[in-house]
């Protein structure tokens, strides 16, 4: 599994040949200029809540794409009024794909899609197959919650968790849920890429370090190897 970093809360995971493009919201970030929105492959989006900096360049990379929506049933539906395909979800459930099995798990947060509409509940990603097991929490507080996703799911390899503080947990925080989903291998995002999210990574990566744990913070387009 291949995991590459598009800013902020965009990744692109590689799994069995499949491209799957997590929270696209590259067109209006400053930090990924370099990223051409129209050049992005995707099989299937994954949306983990309804703000507008994870949503921002669906539709368009969906229709590119003729790829298929994961996210809530509240996100699909919306999407589904704009001609959009996706796969509906809800807090708890699992699914396989062609490409491996994804539980949506609960994440602490906010959701409304750009227009005002109730986005649902937010959430979180646990996607595994033959390769790997990763938890993608999407934007969330620390919650007690991810502690049974050590007792539903497939040991993690990776956990990608938000570390900017302000809107979501901080690294911090961070440093106990990987505690809490029992995976000491962790790669950040959610930060820097507005002044209240901004962080000190060194800081931040000593703190891991120092309890024996690894914070991987991959530049943007930059590959991970899970």
């Amino acid at each position: 599994m291949k995991i590459t970093y598009l800013g902020h809360a965009t990744l692109v995971l590689e799994v069995n040949g499949v491209k799957i493009l997590i929270d696209p919201f590259i067109s209006d970030n400053p930090r990924a200029q370099d990223i051409i929105v129209a050049n992005i492959e995707a099989d299937y989006i994954f949306i983990t809540h309804g703000h507008q900096d994870h949503v921002l360049d669906v539709e368009e990379i969906a229709k590119n794409n003729d790829a298929t929506l994961v996210s809530n049933f509240e996100i699909i539906s919306w999407y589904g009024k704009k001609g959009l395909k996706g796969h509906p979800m809800n807090l708890g459930g699992k699914y396989t794909f062609d490409f491996g099995t994804v539980k949506y798990v609960n994440a602490v947060h906010s959701s409304v899609l750009p227009d005002g509409t109730y986005g649902g509940n937010p959430g979180g990603f646990v996607l595994w197959s033959n390769e790997n097991c990763v938890y993608i929490a999407g934007d969330t507080a620390l919650t007690e919650d991810m502690k049974g996703i050590p007792r539903t799911c497939p040991k993690l390899d990776l956990a990608v968790l938000p570390i900017g503080d302000n809107f979501t947990m901080g690294y911090e925080d961070a440093l106990i849920a990987s505690d809490y989903v029992q995976c000491h291998r962790i790669m950040g995002y959610h930060y820097d890429t507005f002044p209240p999210i901004e962080i000190d990574k060194a800081q931040a990566q000593a703190l891991f370090r120092s309890n024996d744990k690894e914070l991987l913070l991959p530049k943007i387009g930059e590959a991970l190897e899970v």
